[in-house]
């Protein structure tokens, strides 16, 4: 396989997982009810939570610091054919983290990988980024533009 079709399913792959982590349950429970309906898969790290240190830079783009803990959850699954899914999820929701790395497993094969793609990951980014611009929206309208007077004796 060629670097740059490594590199481009590399980033395919950290793009779904990002979409997953952020996808309800409800909504993961629904799409897998269509899609996962008749998938096996056995835990190979059934989910556990536990905290991670999340870290913020200085400015946005200085220096590290510890910001503090996370709790996520973690879980890693095998499809009967022997695809391997991995999922992180913020908070303690099992299910969520079990769901997405079966999600992940499937999406990694080739017979259901563009079909899932289609029907449950671009749905769910795009539902997301609806969600982005009505809250940009939202915050926009509440923008206030500060400006500053020059007063008559300040000038000399």
């Amino acid at each position: 396989m060629s670097k740059g079709k490594t590199e481009n399913n590399h980033e395919a792959r950290r793009c779904w997982m990002g979409v997953l982590a952020r996808a309800s349950v409800d909504d993961l429970e629904q799409h897998w009810m269509r899609e996962g309906e008749g998938v096996d898969y056995a835990f190979l790290r059934p989910p556990e939570t536990g905290l991670v240190m999340t870290q913020g830079r200085a400015d946005g783009t200085g220096q590290r610091f510890n910001l503090g803990e996370m709790t996520v959850t973690r879980c890693a699954v095998r499809l009967s054919d022997g695809m391997i899914g991995h999922a992180y999820v913020k908070g303690r929701d099992r299910r969520h983290a079990e769901l997405a790395a079966a999600f992940d497993a499937l999406l990694q094969t080739s017979s259901a990988g563009e079909d899932i793609q289609a029907r449950v990951i671009r749905p769910l980014a795009d539902k997301f980024d609806r969600a982005r611009e009505a809250r940009s929206r939202k915050a926009a309208a509440t923008k206030v533009d500060f400006y500053t007077m020059v007063r008559g004796e300040d000038t000399a």
